[in-house]
């Protein structure tokens, strides 16, 4: 067993001075939850841009990710537009949520305070991008969308590439 990383200071300022600040629900979570400042309901298809009362300052070399909440997904058909959203280092704004209700016919009612998010704060590399005339072969290779099956509509679960020879045979065409 490893010893547990001391805790990423990030310093956090309330635009909305009542807004709870963002925190973990239950030890080992992942994401800490953001909450409205807010009351809003939103009909079938609609989406809105949602402020959570807060801004960030990240340390260099760390972003922050802005992930949808399950429990809003499963019951009510929230989700987020973007997901995730990107919070840079670099950014000071107040974080925003935008959220769509996907549920056909019930409309979402938002209130104030209520969790919409959680943020995900993660370690992030800078690269250097070197342009070259091939990139080395892999095991995968140009397989993408669908490339592994694994579902009835690409040829059965029983995995397979079934939807790659598709389309290569419609690429003939």
């Amino acid at each position: 067993m490893t010893p547990a990383q001391a805790p990423v200071g990030v310093l956090i300022k309330r635009v909305d001075p009542d807004v709870p600040l963002p925190e973990y629900a239950h030890p080992g979570d992942a994401g800490a939850d953001l909450r409205t400042t807010e009351s809003r309901v939103l009909e079938p298809g609609e989406r809105a841009v949602l402020p959570t009362g807060v801004c960030i300052a990240l340390p260099e070399g760390y972003a922050a990710f802005v992930h949808p909440r399950s429990g809003l997904a499963a019951r009510c058909g929230v989700a987020l537009v973007n997901a995730p959203g990107t919070v840079d280092a670099g950014y000071r704004g107040e974080i925003k949520v935008i959220v769509v209700n996907l549920d056909p016919r019930e409309s979402v009612r938002f209130e104030r305070f209520d969790r919409i998010a959680q943020l995900v704060v993660q370690q992030v590399e800078k690269v250097r991008f070197q342009e070259v005339a091939e990139l080395p072969d892999s095991a995968r290779a140009a397989g993408g969308f669908g490339s592994t099956g694994g579902h009835s509509a690409v040829g059965g679960t029983t995995g397979g590439n079934r939807y790659a020879s598709v389309v290569s045979d419609r690429e003939g065409q």
